[in-house]
């Protein structure tokens, strides 16, 4: 079976540092910084303590204290637009929490509705995460979470500090130096080639080959040959011997992205690398050794695949010696201004507008705080990459301006829920968003940073992959459109096709160009053109036409 944590950031136990597992300390109510006028203090907590002993807690500009985890230095939100009169935060019986704002003058909105009494937040909502936004400069999460951190544990290039990522900076620290292979799942978009990096650079392998195969992007009658490679004369076009990446990955470590998607007469090769480390290359009875670890990764539901008979139960059993479940980004909300800003941060350095969100604090900060209020309260189907892809829009939405501009597409991701309600502007005077540049009415024309890869692939799929009428549909320019192509790992180029790759799709096709294109998903003047320049003749006259 394999080693699995369902909702490991629940349980009642802890790794130290050493990895010994030791009884977890309790959660308590806190507060997270999720926003504020001075951008270095974006990730700051003050637990709550006296809440978990039926006492009152007080919020104000002075009170309470906040730090970064893992540090002593302690100090209050000390922004002047928030008064001294505090809120006040009182435990109920259930576990809940009472806001009452009737002796202070700060505005609170909470989770998108003005406060202006007091209101009671249930436990479950407190779990989840209420998003707290006070004179529409400062925004904080109210949550739970455990106040003791652990400052020995490496971070392993991951960012947030939130009890899921802990859990997974735990569990690298549990399996990276051995020589288990490692099954990452997790929802689409949750980082898992990220976590798959970690793993090889903490373990023994770190100097060893890193390769990385996405198995949902190799066509099904290339997989054997992509993994195990090709011996000489194989087939038509293997005029010379290539190595599979089992091979180039000797010694090292391999992700498997995408791992249900390996077609199902392939599997039984794959497992039998993995049991004995044993590969045959695609024509040739010759057995070759490799010293591989795997670590694979899939969005996949392998249990209904394996009932439907599209994957091998001993497969996914050798696949999970040692299972994660990677969290999606909804159940770790504090970690979500943590990670936005690093991303800005990231975004802006490539347009050379760094200074953007300057450390110190400002009348007008850059970014409205009601902004990463409404991206708080958002719940990221698309997970990191989605906030990746918002940050980056954001950055060069914004560009050249002293605030931030939004763009109609992030405006369309926040607007309010069907049946949801928002309160009129004049009950609680949240700034209104800056509105994204726009073209004149009659132009169809879009940002590039809208274009998300599912769309892109979409698009280009229903106009049988021709760039002209998928620029038109998309109303990006053509010239827009080959980069995306470039940068989206969904999709390529005609001038990336092998003659071995173009004669066995027509091989299947029968000859017929049109259908070879929509297996190779390249357009057909690409693949005409890619064949002419290759010297690969057409296996039927009605190709000639």
């Amino acid at each position: 079976m394999p080693l699995e944590r369902s909702e490991p950031w629940r349980d009642a136990e802890t790794r130290t540092g050493s990895g010994r597992l030791e009884p977890a300390s309790p959660t308590v109510p806190g507060l997270t910084i999720l926003a504020h006028p001075d951008v270095r203090r974006v990730g700051e907590r003050a637990a709550l303590l006296d809440l978990s002993s039926g006492r009152e807690e007080r919020l104000s500009r002075l009170e309470p204290a906040f730090a970064a985890p893992g540090l002593s230095w302690r100090h209050p939100l000390a922004d002047s637009y928030l008064s001294r009169r505090p809120l006040a935060l009182l435990a109920e019986p259930d576990g809940g929490v009472r806001l009452d704002c009737r002796e202070s003058p700060i505005s609170v909105v909470a989770d998108g509705e003005p406060v202006h009494d007091e209101r009671v937040f249930t436990d479950c909502e407190v779990q989840r995460g209420i998003v707290l936004l006070l004179a529409n400069r400062v925004v904080l999460l109210l949550h739970r979470f455990r106040p003791v951190s652990e400052p020995d544990l490496p971070h392993f290039g991951l960012v947030g500090e939130s009890e899921p990522l802990l859990e997974l900076r735990r569990q690298i620290l549990q399996v990276a130096d051995l020589e288990v292979p490692v099954l990452l799942r997790g929802e689409t978009g949750t980082g898992k080639e990220l976590l798959a990096q970690a793993i090889h650079q903490a373990s023994a392998r770190r100097d060893r080959p890193y390769l990385v195969i996405n198995m949902g992007a190799i066509p099904p009658s290339l997989a054997a040959s992509e993994l195990f490679g090709t011996a000489k004369g194989a087939y038509t076009g293997a005029d010379q011997k290539r190595r599979g990446f089992f091979s180039r990955a000797d010694g090292g470590t391999l992700f498997l992205d995408e791992i249900g998607e390996v077609p199902p007469e392939v599997q039984p090769l794959l497992l039998r690398a993995l049991e004995n480390g044993e590969i045959q290359p695609v024509g040739t009875e010759q057995i070759q050794r490799v010293d591989v670890r795997t670590i694979a990764a899939t969005d996949s539901d392998l249990e209904a695949a394996i009932a439907s008979g599209r994957f091998r139960a001993p497969l996914l059993h050798r696949l999970s010696g040692y299972e994660i479940r990677i969290p999606p980004l909804r159940q770790r909300r504090d970690d979500i201004g943590r990670l936005l800003f690093h991303f800005l941060r990231q975004e802006l350095e490539a347009i050379g507008e760094a200074h953007r969100l300057e450390a110190a604090a400002s009348d007008r900060p850059w970014l409205h705080a009601s902004v990463v209020a409404r991206l708080a309260l958002y719940d990221w189907p698309g997970n990191l990459r989605q906030l990746r892809n918002v940050a980056r829009s954001i950055a060069v939405e914004s560009r050249g301006f002293a605030e931030v501009r939004i763009s109609s597409q992030i405006e369309r991701l926040l607007a309010p829920f069907p049946g949801e309600t928002r309160p009129p502007q004049r009950a609680q005077p949240v700034p209104e968003i800056a509105p994204a540049r726009a073209s004149a009415p009659s132009s169809p024309r879009r940002s590039p940073q809208e274009v998300s890869d599912d769309e892109l692939v979409a698009t280009l799929r229903a106009n049988r992959w021709e760039p002209g009428a998928t620029a038109e549909q998309l109303g990006i320019s053509r010239a827009a459109l080959y980069l995306l192509i470039d940068a989206c790992p969904r999709t390529r180029k005609a001038t990336d096709l092998e003659s071995s790759e173009i004669e066995q799709a027509l091989l299947r096709s029968g000859g017929r160009l049109a259908e070879a294109s929509a297996q190779l998903e390249v357009s057909e003047e690409g693949l005409k053109r890619r064949m002419k320049k290759l010297g690969i003749r057409c296996p039927s006259q009605q190709l000639l036409r």
